[in-house]
């Protein structure tokens, strides 16, 4: 079951890179220096984003703990 780990190693990655550019892609937006309304749009935008990467993430822990269980 090593490949289950490895993989689940690869996807949990992709879920942090994912997190990593919603939270860049926010504090680009807050210095900004948008209006109030603007600003809560932009980030609203970028939600789904950082849903789907932690989703990743938690499917890829899943699949190493598993991965470890059975193997």
């Amino acid at each position: 079951m090593d490949w289950l780990i490895w993989i689940g190693a690869g996807i949990s990655v992709i879920g942090l890179i994912g997190i990593i550019a919603s939270i860049v892609m926010v504090t680009k937006a807050k210095r900004a220096g948008l209006d109030d309304d603007v600003l809560r749009t932009r980030v609203q935008s970028i939600l789904p984003l950082n849903l789907g990467a932690l989703f990743l993430s938690v499917i890829g822990l899943m699949c190493v703990i598993v991965g470890i269980i059975l193997g």
